[in-house]
């Protein structure tokens, strides 16, 4: 078996499966890493020793969800192995060998939160970018990759393209959030480049800003405001305001592109001003069809 021939091969495999480059440099990161660590060949490697390399990690101090990453890497590969390159092979990478995951709720802004975040937002870009979370619940990446083709003022509606799993959803454009794109992009330098973000200053000014380039300006207005603010959480804060305000759990799914509705339902279990309406609503119904009320029968 000629190990970088299959490498080389299963780095077209994933182009072909139309994985994005971010994706791409991930999966082939860890594969590395992995075949650094290894001392025997690829074909000897047994589940006892991807769970020596489960130990090697965690010494490592990464996160249990990191781990699983690397996992599913190893498990995709050998796979790959098989199906693909057809060779006789077992894949090491069993299941249940993954690590357990805590499952947090997702963290949103309180309003005062928000507000307070904003006001040292100064920057026309900056602030379009940040909106663009907030009322269309688009991603980092997603942000990153925002064209200007992809904006229909008309319709106020955008057309995210190339989301995670690689697909294609429409979302729509709030008031606010269509001023504050406008408004950037009358100050927007003149350029031939389509995508809408570009970096202001420095050797790269002109260039498409990068993910890191938005999560490095959220973090400074975080810090500059001394509010705990991130990209996600803007979008988490998205997708719980539109719950309190009575918007069903597909829509949002559909919204935030999420491809299960299982993953949308967690926004339930957190500050739900929804749920709690709806109970005190339907329990009035009852004590009043009832005529019963129970504090009554008590006695001091």
């Amino acid at each position: 078996m000629n190990l970088t021939e299959s490498i080389l091969s299963y780095r077209q495999y994933l182009k072909r499966k139309n994985y994005s480059k971010h994706t791409i440099r991930n999966y082939l990161h860890r594969l590395q890493s992995f075949l650094v660590w290894i001392a025997v060949p690829v074909e000897a490697v047994r589940p006892v020793d991807v769970n020596y390399y489960i130990e090697y990690l965690m010494e490592k101090r990464l996160s249990a969800e990191t781990i699983n990453a690397h996992l599913v890497v190893i498990r995709r590969f050998y796979s790959y192995l098989g199906d693909e390159e057809e060779i006789e092979i077992d894949n090491p990478a069993v299941e249940g060998i993954a690590l357990r995951l805590p499952k947090p709720l997702p963290r949103h802004l309180r309003d005062n939160d928000l507000a307070t975040f904003f006001e040292v937002v100064h920057k026309s870009r900056d602030m379009a970018m940040f909106v663009l979370m907030l009322r269309c619940g688009l991603r980092v990446e997603e942000v990153a990759n925002l064209t200007l083709a992809a904006i229909d003022y008309k319709r106020h509606q955008v057309l995210v393209r190339n989301g995670k799993g690689a697909k294609d959803r429409v979302v729509y454009l709030s008031d606010d959030a269509a001023n504050t794109l406008a408004v950037y992009l009358r100050s927007r330098p003149q350029t031939t480049e389509k995508h809408i973000f570009l970096v202001e200053k420095g050797p790269h000014k002109g260039k498409v800003i990068s993910v890191r380039g938005i999560q490095k300006r959220i973090e400074y207005y975080s810090k500059k405001s001394g509010t705990s603010v991130s990209c996600h959480k803007l979008r988490h804060t998205m997708a719980t305001q539109l719950l309190n305000a009575g918007a069903g759990l597909v829509t949002i799914q559909n919204l935030l592109g999420h491809s299960r509705i299982k993953t949308t339902m967690r926004y339930c279990k957190l500050s739900n001003l929804k749920a709690e309406r709806e109970y005190h609503e339907a329990v009035a119904k009852i004590l009043i069809k009832s005529g019963i009320t129970l504090a009554g029968n008590l006695r001091c």
